[in-house]
């Protein structure tokens, strides 16, 4: 490879979360020595946090993956992308052809997702496939916000977020944006977000621990983990007796006597002792919700991963309805995206009973969404012979399926499983082929998930340093296996002159053209508040559906917690199964109390045990965090996986979510 010039500075933004952070990186030659904030950023203003600082560790890992790689005679060998990719597509063309293209799965990884050329591509060589084994890290942490879009909003392409620039009351449950920069709602610098927003409102963060967002926050509540929706629908139930926008309900809703009735069970008594939260706490939050009028509220995955997701995000959506917030200034506020333009063509209005599709032929319980099965259902679909082939997309699938004990058995049964990656893992190690791509500093890229940003905008970035090795951009690897499988999926196969034709495809029909991104780095447009599409689409629906069928029957029949149980935690320096090698620990958070019944003491080694497995870690003993929770962070490999404690079969009788969090589980010292 051609020595670059010596020592330069590239302007660019982070792909590490959906925060895109601008970042300013220094090159010494092919060397990435630096990343820092981009104090010049309209949105992040210099801000970066220790993921983002650490792509050059990233970009230089000692096992970062430089060329393809196949398995021959049960090693993997270097190869040619020719002899790699041809292998590949003769096995799946044999595999199609003996089985039919239902055979063939496909794993949307993280890894992927912040690639616009490459998910773009992957998406069309899935509708080429027609296979119906799509899966994606939605059911593992996210099927609920989905559900309620679905349920109550009527369409799944609702993407709704808090009004925080005007807001005077925000309630986030289950979720540390300080840490993970609000996870699905990207929050670039939150602590001075945060700050920002307390100056002039109200913060409330409802979680069992005394987070680091908290911290920060006017008050906080902590329940027993799993019961956050009963301090919503408490508030619900006595926002329909006294202080609700009866106006608003009567315009815009539908089914406001249905929810007071499936609410009318949550007293002030009844919630204190279901979620163990004082009343005169109960009393101060309700006093704060009537005092502002409007409320935004936002749930993040201490909530989504739980097994009363749905109905916490359904009851918080119905918080902001009776209080008229919803589509509202100073509530909350639906993304009509970038690239897309949803304010432009009329929403489809989805069933009352929902947008299921049939689910795998292993699990007949279990429905798809948006066109996905359940994670939980690969290890049964490949143990049935159903699925013979998988194509991993920049997935950690040991560290991020469910029931690890079971999947790796199972992958080991696969008769093709094709890996997209740019560190070597887990998986790599169980692959079949692996394919590597370009890192996120070594390609031109623009801004994908633009719906999850806190303003209607987009990015992009040239490349920032040469490809190492033979890596080639996602796009390219997957049109050349889509060509050997008999797709045309890219208009050139010629991949530097493709990268900015596929990202201008990605721009097409866009609010502004490519060039005006490439010109400026960053575009950004005003929204409406109320937006008038979102009123159209209501007024079609009939109005918000406060009380769906599937959400009430779930409500009156969820379990109280058991006495100990798992709750997920996101950490500084990891994001899902990515960063693992920056060394933060997966310290086992336990209150003091907890502790010392479980013969527990700090800095010990101790073992987690559940119905379905078991983990070694160390103990952190650690009074942030409310008696009866035990705070175990997702992502790490090995020992302290928490998939090992985690069921397939346990999952969530509605979209068929594995239950990651209020997993019930004994601690003690190990052995």
């Amino acid at each position: 490879m051609t020595r670059q010039a010596a020592t330069r500075t590239v302007r660019s933004f982070c792909r590490i979360c959906t925060s895109v952070c601008g970042i300013l990186v220094d090159v010494d030659g092919d060397t990435v020595t630096r990343v820092r904030g981009d104090r010049e950023h309209p949105r992040s203003k210099g801000y970066t946090c220790p993921k983002g600082r650490a792509l050059p560790k990233m970009h230089h890992h000692p096992d970062r993956i430089e060329r393809p790689m196949m398995r021959v005679d049960g090693d993997l060998v270097p190869a040619t992308w020719q002899e790699c990719l041809d292998d590949l597509g003769a096995r799946l063309n044999g595999i199609i052809a003996d089985h039919g293209p239902q055979s063939v799965g496909i794993f949307f990884g993280s890894g992927l997702g912040m690639d616009a050329a490459g998910y773009r591509t992957a998406q069309a060589l899935h509708a080429a496939l027609g296979t119906p084994a799509k899966f994606s890290p939605m059911t593992i942490d996210g099927t609920a916000k989905v559900l309620v879009s679905d349920l109550v909003g009527g369409s799944i392409a609702l993407s709704g977020r808090p009004d925080y620039d005007n807001a005077e009351f925000v309630l986030l449950i289950g979720t540390n944006p300080v840490v993970s920069h609000g996870h699905n709602i990207a929050m670039p610098n939150p602590k001075g977000y945060l700050r920002a927003l307390t100056q002039r409102a109200a913060l409330w963060v409802i979680d069992p621990r005394h987070t680091e967002t908290a911290r920060l926050a006017t008050g906080h509540l902590a329940p027993r983990p799993g019961t956050d929706y009963a301090v919503l629908a408490f508030l619900v139930r006595e926002l329909l007796c006294q202080g609700a926008d009866f106006d608003f309900l009567a315009q815009h809703t539908t089914g406001s006597d249905a929810l007071a009735e499936a609410v009318t069970p949550f007293t002030l008594d009844h919630t204190a002792r279901i979620t163990d939260v004082p009343e005169a706490g109960l009393t101060r939050l309700l006093a704060a919700v009537r005092r502002a009028g409007r409320v935004a509220v936002e749930t993040g995955t201490g909530v989504t991963m739980s097994a009363g997701a749905n109905v916490t995000q359904w009851l918080s959506w119905a918080l902001m309805a009776v209080t008229g917030s919803l589509n509202r200034p100073g509530g909350y506020w639906f993304h009509p995206g970038y690239w897309y333009q949803l304010e432009t063509f009329e929403l489809p209005v989805s069933p009352a009973e929902g947008s299921f599709g049939p689910g795998p032929r292993s699990r007949p319980e279990t429905r798809s969404m948006l066109d996905e099965w359940p994670c939980a259902a690969l290890a049964d679909e490949i143990d049935a012979g159903n699925i013979r082939a998988l194509l991993n997309l920049g997935g950690s699938l040991i560290t991020g399926f469910p029931d690890a004990d079971v999947l790796v058995p199972a992958l080991r049964k696969l008769e093709v499983l094709a890996t997209v990656e740019i560190i070597g893992n887990e998986t790599t190690l169980l692959s079949t082929h692996v394919l590597p791509t370009k890192d996120q500093l070594e390609r031109a890229d623009v801004t994908l998930w633009d719906v999850l940003l806190t303003q209607v905008a987009a990015q992009y970035t040239p490349a920032v340093v040469a490809p190492v090795g033979d890596r080639r951009s996602a796009w390219w690897v997957l049109a050349e296996l889509g060509r050997r499988l008999g797709y045309q999926l890219a208009e050139t196969t010629g991949e530097q002159a493709g990268d900015d034709a596929m990202l201008a495809a990605v721009a097409a029909g866009a609010r502004a053209p490519l060039r005006r991104l490439v010109e400026e780095g960053c575009a950004e447009e005003s929204h409406q508040l109320p937006a008038p599409w979102v009123d159209r689409h209501v007024e079609r629906l009939g109005g918000w559906r406060l009380a769906p069928r599937l959400l009430v029957e779930q409500l009156a029949t969820l379990p109280e917690p058991a006495p100990l149980v798992l709750v997920p935690r996101r950490q500084r320096s990891q994001l899902n199964s990515q960063l693992e090698y920056l060394g933060e620990p997966a310290e086992i958070l336990i209150h003091p109390d907890d502790a010392a019944a479980a013969g527990v003491l700090d800095a010990q080694a101790v073992i987690v045990c559940s119905a379905n497995g078991e983990l070694t870690g160390v103990a952190r003993l650690d009074a942030s965090i409310r008696r009866g929770a035990v705070s175990i962070p997702h992502g790490h490999s090995a020992a302290a996986n928490v998939n090992r404690l985690t069921s397939k079969d346990d999952l969530d009788s509605i979209t068929g979510m594995t239950r990651y969090s209020g997993v019930p589980i004994t601690v003690g010292p190990a052995s």
